[in-house]
C-alpha cells in the first residue's frame, strides 16, 4: 500500500440529551478514554462552557498523570466557548485532525450547538435514566395503559435529521438510546420502560443497549480524572468495581463501532476491526 492513501474523517459520536443529570458526561469520558486505551486517536469537544464537566474531568487527568508522574490513554480535547455554528465547525475540524473518533459532550439542554453536532452524528448516544421522567424526551405514553402515545419533539427532531442526512450523503445516523442506572429493585417499572422503548424504537429506529449502572464510584473517581479502565491506578478493586468494568464493556460492544482504518507508523493505511 502507497502513502498516497487518504485518512478517513474521524467517526463522530455524539452524547445528547437535552435533559441534565442522566450520566451523559460519565459515559462521554469513559467511551473516549476506552477508545484511547486501545491505541485510538480520540478528539473530545466539551459543548457546555458552563458546566464543562467532561473538559473538566479530562483536565484533572491530566492533572494526576503530572502528580503521579504516570502515563494514561487520553484523549485531546477542548471545550467550545465560541457564538457562531462557523467557530464551532473550525474548532471540530482543527481538532479532527489525524484523529480516529471525535466525541462530544452536548449541554443538557435545548442548544442550538447541540442540534448542529448531532445531524453531523455518525453514532448518535442519549443516555436516559430507567425511568418514564426521562422517557418523557423522547416519548409520551398513556398513564394508564403505559402504551406509546406519540414520540417527543426531540424524536422528531432526530427523525427529521437522519431522514435530511440520508438525502445529503446517502448516509444515516445510529441513534442509540442508552439505558443508564438500570435497577433490579422495581422489576415491575423496569419491564414497562423497556417495552415503551420497544415501542418507540420501531416508529423511530433507534437502538437500546444498556449502559452504565447508579454507583458511587463515578463520583469517586471524578477529583482524579481516573476511570475503571485504569485498574493499575486505583488501589483495590472491589467486586462493584468488577460488575462497573463489565457494564462499560458490554455498553462500549454496544455500540457497534464501525471497522476503522488506521495509520501505520510509515503513514501506510491499514485496516483494523
Amino acid at each position: 500500500m502507497t502513502n498516497s492513501a487518504t485518512k478517513p474523517p474521524p467517526h463522530r459520536i455524539i452524547f445528547a440529551n437535552e435533559k441534565g443529570g442522566t450520566g451523559k458526561s460519565t459515559c462521554a469520558v469513559h467511551f473516549a478514554v476506552a477508545l484511547a486505551s486501545q491505541g485510538w486517536r480520540v478528539a473530545g469537544i466539551d459543548l457546555d462552557p458552563r458546566q464543562r464537566t467532561f473538559h473538566r474531568y479530562l483536565e484533572n487527568r491530566k492533572n494526576t498523570e503530572q502528580r503521579r508522574e504516570i502515563k494514561l490513554p487520553t484523549p485531546n480535547f477542548e471545550v467550545f466557548e465560541g457564538t457562531t455554528i462557523a467557530e464551532l465547525d473550525d474548532q471540530v475540524a482543527r481538532l479532527s485532525e489525524g484523529a480516529d473518533y471525535l466525541i462530544a459532550d452536548t449541554p443538557g439542554r435545548d442548544d442550538v450547538f447541540a442540534r448542529h453536532m448531532a445531524t453531523s452524528a455518525d453514532t448518535l448516544v442519549t443516555p436516559i435514566n430507567d425511568s418514564f421522567i426521562d422517557f418523557d424526551l423522547i416519548g409520551q405514553v398513556d398513564p394508564e395503559t403505559f402504551q406509546v402515545v406519540r414520540p417527543s419533539f426531540y424524536s422528531e427532531l432526530i427523525w427529521d435529521t437522519r431522514k435530511a442526512r440520508a438525502k445529503t450523503d446517502g448516509r444515516t445516523i445510529d441513534w442509540i438510546i442508552l439505558r443508564n442506572r438500570l435497577q433490579h429493585v422495581d422489576a415491575h417499572n423496569m419491564r414497562r420502560v423497556g417495552e415503551a422503548l420497544t415501542q418507540l424504537s420501531r416508529r423511530v429506529g433507534f437502538r437500546v443497549i444498556p449502559g452504565l449502572g447508579e454507583r458511587v464510584i463515578y463520583r469517586e473517581l471524578f477529583p482524579a480524572g481516573l476511570t475503571l479502565l485504569d485498574k493499575a491506578h486505583l488501589g483495590g478493586m472491589g467486586i462493584g468495581h468488577v460488575v462497573a468494568r463489565q457494564e462499560l464493556r458490554e455498553a462500549m460492544g454496544g455500540l457497534n463501532l464501525p471497522a476503522r482504518e488506521r495509520l501505520h507508523p510509515d503513514g501506510d493505511l491499514f485496516a483494523v476491526a
